[in-house]
């Protein structure tokens, strides 16, 4: 009966009612790991080109920014490839030159639906994609950010920018114009929810927009479903630069307010050490968890190793946040003498599936065990802060340092030893180091390669 369709349909149609807001690869994820248990799934997202600009296809079509919304489709779908080769498609027909199939398609259902709003329910029908997108206002927004010296940017790719140049911290993100109305559905949805996630994403430019158009705060805060936070696992340079996971939640309770988290999950930071080295490199790190100044913001810490690598880039697993989270609400169903509901069922049965799957994959990942990672030693040292990257990883850092120094310093000498035999030919000399002819071998190809 698992394998049956009636079965599926049946997991699909009664599973949770799960909302998503935010924006980006981070919400797409999320959509990606929930769509296994339940259709019920709404995402919520900016409708903006965040201060951008257009693009050849939208400015010939006139219509509004739908990237992110085309995303969300995109994830939503169960068949990714094709639906993203489809709706990114750019013609390349001569009479359609720069246009984009999805700006064509989206404004060919808005003309018939005379509502963008309508047109983008309707089109996630047709296209029949695990849930429905929802931009969470119809108005077109400017996302603006304010630097601590009071420096005001009007341009999502400027900020990391002006941020780097005058040495300046993010003092407030906001959005132009202010009060701009959800579009219709958005409040409703949130308030039938069973569970409300927020995140992963950029703080300033995908979560924290979202969150501060009309009455979108306050609908979360009054919502009876289970409240999440999904933590980014790196930092962003230019945006959250040394900031902790505590650091994260205060921005958002200082921009509206407490009571739109009841639970953070974050990740427990065992990420290969190689590919963190490549994040610092560009000025990121990892985001470190501080319990002790979590405990002061009323929000409930779950860890897990939600972290893996996809194209070399350090990425949310989708599965281990939905598998976490579904088990919340089983548990919650559970405590609630529920455990003999069909939705209690349906979902334990799906989890237990998604559990095997999982660990088979975790048998094939390479990723650095918990109990061989080196214990961490104090942030404090000598009056100088640690990274969190030093702390975590100490000996393989010392060991690829040394190996670095090594490899400069034998390539230093061969420097030398070649200015030697270069100006001994050119002298004509014949005398040698220690008055032995120097006889050197070819370097090896794998000379100061390192051993990690």
């Amino acid at each position: 009966m698992k394998n049956s369709l009636i079965f599926n349909k049946k997991v699909y149609e009664e599973g949770p009612k799960v909302v998503i807001i935010g924006g980006g690869k981070g919400l797409n994820t999320v959509i990606e790991g929930f769509k296994k248990y339940t259709n019920n799934i709404t995402a919520i997202v900016t409708m903006s080109d965040y201060g951008n600009i257009p693009t050849a296809s939208r400015r010939a079509l006139d219509t509004l920014p739908l990237r992110d919304i085309k995303d969300s489709i995109i994830a939503m779908s169960d068949k990714e490839d094709i639906m993203r080769n489809l709706l990114n498609w750019n013609f390349q027909n001569e009479r359609l030159r720069g246009l984009n199939f999805g700006d064509i398609y989206l404004t060919a259902m808005n003309e018939i639906y005379s509502n963008i709003s309508e047109a983008i329910l309707k089109s996630t029908e047709v296209l029949n994609i695990t849930g429905r997108v929802m931009p969470v206002t119809l108005d077109e927004i400017t996302i603006c950010a304010e630097l601590t010296d009071g420096t005001t940017i009007k341009q999502k790719d400027r900020i990391p920018e002006m941020v780097t140049e005058k040495v300046e911290s993010i003092n407030r993100i906001y959005i132009s114009p202010s009060n701009c109305r959800p579009s219709p559905g958005v409040i409703e949805a949130i308030e039938d929810a069973d569970v409300i996630i927020i995140g992963p994403g950029s703080l300033y430019t995908n979560v924290l927009p979202n969150l501060l158009v009309k009455n979108v705060s306050r609908a979360i805060k009054d919502s009876k479903g289970l409240k999440f936070y999904i933590s980014n696992i790196m930092t962003e340079p230019g945006q959250t630069d040394n900031y902790t996971l505590s650091d994260h939640i205060k921005a958002i309770q200082e921009h509206i307010g407490s009571g739109v988290i009841e639970y953070c999950l974050a990740d427990t930071g065992e990420v290969i050490p190689e590919y963190i080295r490549k994040y610092n490199k560009e000025g990121a790190d990892l985001v470190e968890v501080d319990d002790k100044k979590l405990s002061s913001y009323n929000v409930k810490v779950i860890q897990r190793n939600m972290s893996c690598v996809k194209n070399d880039k350090i990425r949310h697993n989708p599965d281990i946040i939905a598998a976490t989270i579904i088990e919340m609400i089983c548990n919650d169903l559970k405590f609630h003498d529920m455990q003999n509901d069909t939705e209690y069922l349906l979902l334990q049965s799906v989890l237990k599936e998604q559990k095997k799957i999982q660990q088979q994959q975790e048998k094939r990942l390479t990723k650095v065990s918990k109990n061989k990672l080196p214990k961490r030693i104090s942030k404090e040292k000598e009056g100088k802060k640690i990274s969190k990257f030093t702390e975590k990883y100490k000996d393989r850092v010392e060991s690829i340092q040394n190996t670095d120094a090594k490899t400069a310093e034998n390539r230093k000498i061969a420097e030398e030893i070649e200015k030697m035999e270069r100006a001994k030919r050119e002298s004509g000399e014949k005398r040698s180091l220690f008055g032995k002819e120097i006889k050197r071998e070819p370097m090896r190809r794998n000379q100061g390669k390192r051993n990690m």
